[in-house]
């Protein structure tokens, strides 16, 4: 994750600044207080060194998360309040278990008052009865009420799934989500018997000659097929998030939307089977849209995703008025119901945003908040529009699904693997819709590291831990349904986000934030219920700055983690590959990374040089280059990878590409990357950290050769580049 994957629009003003401390406030309470609400008050920098928040810091994080801290008054009401908050509910917002282990749920009820709790299993399937513990807790005085705590044992062996909590005492009733999720994730383990290998790409770039200049879902089903003939167990994409609903849209895919729904810039327009009923002129205007951008679908250079999008945008609304069979009403009536509200609330967003900007004041304004009148209002005005936006997530769902089909029909052992950005820009669809769970005033980035030592704004609200939970943390479960419908993997980007966030308050330089912790076991715990439900791997990217019991703790949930080859190193040499972990997913690079040829080559040091990116000399940071690359390339004579002379015609590049990647294949990682760059001798970098879109098209290169032209999709199976080291990946670790 870094600063360049969220090019945003500015954050919209709040109606007030966050509160300061009007006086100086006893550091000593302000730490409880922090504490007490699960803020960092010190971090280790990337220097190995503790550093101090600064106290007016806290004050705005914990002011983001509801909890007044300017004056000492404040804070010590605020820790009173901290203190009784659990006595104030009969039930905990939501309770989520590993399946197996013992738990127990407390109770508050009227000191001497009986309880009784019981659990509606999912689905109605039935009810159960919890034993009451013999447990004596002290009562509490809340609000001049004796409250005292029952505590209960919840019934063994429940099964995974989304139950529900009901305790009752005295006509008083209360509900809370129960979930019981797998103590240990158990899809990846068929890896563990045999290990798997995969494409990893950016959907956007890779084009066939068919596509609208832009790759689309369609492309995705034939890459996958291409490569799955070829060995390959699944294709890692980019985020396909959805963007804005109309054009101007935002390049980074990592700065989405939404993160429940997709980017109808995917669909192939002559997938969708309504086509095959549009009355010759309707199709002749189609045909013209197509033509329009068939020219961009040759650019070698850069994507033009706004001008595809308008053109597609066009030919979408024409199929939606395309009257449809009664089977595919009753299909589409059906994904309505199965996506439910959520659905109708980022239509009415994308229908409202077609003609708002951003930046206007009704994104903020209270009254037209979800489930207002006069948000009510609009989504009566715009039914139509919203109608659109309904089907046109409708048919990405088709077209996801029949990649994914594709991908399983072809002999991978996965699909499709969905990467999962790490939030949503403020101006965003879930920044409206899903405002009650989210932190206002405050933004995720990154305190200061080796790369960046200002630190980074990503320009993102983020979840608020305690709203979340009330909510039975129901957007999180749907939105990580909505991404494993048609998916065997997931790709988590900054996993370690579900631990902990740092979190910038409005005003504050990036470097100016704190850490806030969030309950690990519920999210990672709801991540593995809802991967073991779709029968989907999950590939958490750990790396950066973190804990170290974070790796081991995802490992025994069965997450895999990430190794890339270039970052892994034990002292100052490369790290040999049997010490790579095993639950992990191994490859040589990344996308903030150049492909392998131009990283061999040095031209990232070129373009950090031609950008004004370095802080030293061009000559000082290719020395340091080469110096690292001679050690790796040590390690591979070593191994005996890498001879003086290439065999079967190869160049020497392309000879140290497969050199490195058959190292790789030594990992006894249970997945290896290849990026679909090196496989075609790509040199140019998709996202230059440090970077806008002013100074670099980060995330609008597409796909091509060594000579830089186009490589589309048609190409690949009579590439010798791209089979050449496919069948050296799937002869080292299947050996054929």
């Amino acid at each position: 994750m870094t600063a360049s994957d969220q090019q945003h629009a500015a954050r919209p003003s709040m109606p007030e600044d966050p509160p300061v401390a009007r006086e100086p406030v006893d550091p000593l309470l302000l730490q409880q207080l922090a504490d007490a609400h699960g803020v960092g008050t010190s971090f280790q920098g990337w220097d190995g060194l503790p550093h101090a928040v600064a106290g007016t810091t806290l004050i705005k994080v914990l002011a983001a998360l509801g909890v007044q801290a300017d004056t000492d008054q404040h804070i010590e009401a605020a820790l009173a309040e901290a203190e009784l908050a659990p006595w104030r509910r009969m039930l905990p917002p939501a309770v989520v278990i590993k399946q197996g282990e013992p738990a127990q749920v407390p109770v508050h009820v009227r000191d001497g008052a009986t309880a009784r709790l019981t659990v509606t299993l999912e689905g109605g399937a039935g009810s159960l009865d919890a034993v009451q513990d013999d447990i004596w807790v002290q009562p509490r005085d809340v609000d001049g009420t004796p409250t005292g705590r029952a505590t209960f044992s919840l019934p063994p062996d429940l099964p995974l799934g989304w139950h529900t909590l009901h305790a009752d005492s005295e006509g008083a009733t209360a509900t809370a989500a129960l979930v019981v999720t797998p103590a240990r994730l158990a899809t990846a383990n068929p890896l563990e018997q045999r290990r798997g290998w995969g494409l990893a790409t950016q959907l956007y770039s890779v084009r066939s000659k068919r596509s609208w200049g832009i790759g689309d879902f369609a492309d995705l089903a034939d890459l996958a097929a291409i490569s799955g003939e070829r060995g390959a167990d699944y294709v890692l994409v980019n985020p396909l998030h959805a963007a804005e609903p109309v054009p101007p849209v935002q390049p980074s895919p990592y700065s989405p939307s939404t993160r429940r729904f997709f980017n109808p810039l995917y669909i192939r327009i002559e997938a969708v089977p309504e086509l095959a009923y549009v009355r010759p002129r309707k199709r002749a205007a189609l045909e013209k849209l197509h033509e329009e951008v068939a020219g961009l679908n040759r650019d070698g250079a850069r994507l033009d995703r706004d001008a595809v999008y308008a053109a597609k945008l066009q030919a979408l609304e024409m199929l939606y008025h395309t009257r449809r069979s009664p089977a595919r009403q009753a299909a589409f009536d059906e994904f309505c119901r199965i996506s439910g509200s959520g659905l109708d609330d980022f239509a009415l967003w994308s229908a409202i945003r077609e003609d708002f900007a951003p930046d206007d004041p009704l994104w903020t304004d209270p009254a037209f908040a979800i489930g207002t009148r006069e948000a009510e209002a609009l989504r009566e005005k715009l039914a139509d529009r919203i109608g659109f936006h309904r089907w046109l997530q409708w048919i990405c769902d088709e077209q996801l699904e029949e990649a994914q089909q594709a991908a399983l029909r072809s002999g991978m052992r996965l699909g499709v693997v969905h990467d999962l950005a790490v939030g949503v820009d403020h101006s965003s669809a879930d920044a409206w819709t899903l405002r009650g769970v989210l932190a206002p005033a405050t933004s995720v980035g990154a305190p200061p590291d080796m790369y960046n030592q200002q630190g980074q704004d990503w320009g993102q609200p983020p979840w608020h831990p305690t709203r979340l939970a009330e909510t039975g943390y129901e957007p999180f479960r749907n939105m990580l349904a909505t991404v494993l419908r048609h998916a065997g993997g997931i790709r988590v980007d900054h996993i370690l986000g579900l631990f902990r966030l740092w979190w910038i308050p409005d005003g504050n330089a990036p470097g100016d934030g704190a850490y806030v912790r969030y309950d690990h076991e519920a999210l990672i715990g709801i991540l593995a219920l809802e991967a073991h439900r779709a029968g989907a791997v999950v590939i958490g990217e750990d790396l950066g700055t973190f804990e170290p019991w974070v790796r081991d703790y995802l490992a025994a949930r069965g997450i895999l983690g990430t190794s890339i080859l270039w970052f892994e190193y034990d002292g100052d040499s490369p790290l040999a590959p049997e010490k790579y972990r095993t639950q992990a997913l191994a490859s040589v690079n990344t996308h903030d990374l150049p492909p392998t040829a131009g990283y061999l080559a040095g031209d990232h040091v070129a373009l950090r040089s031609r950008l004004g990116l370095l802080e030293r000399s061009e000559a000082e940071e290719r020395a340091e280059h080469n110096a690292s690359l001679e050690k790796m390339f040590a390690l591979l004579r070593e191994r005996g990878f890498l001879t003086e002379v290439a065999a079967g015609g190869q160049s020497a590049e392309e000879h140290t590409v497969e050199a490195l990647h058959l190292l790789l294949a030594q990992a006894p990682s249970v997945l290896l990357g290849v990026a679909l760059v090196d496989a075609v001798g790509e040199r140019r970098v998709q996202n230059q950290p440090g970077t806008t879109g002013a100074l670099y098209p980060n995330w609008q290169v597409p796909l091509g050769g060594p000579d830089g032209k186009p490589v589309y999709l048609d190409d690949l199976p009579a590439n010798e580049r791209f089979n050449a080291l496919l069948a050296a990946v799937e002869g080292a670790l299947h050996g054929s």
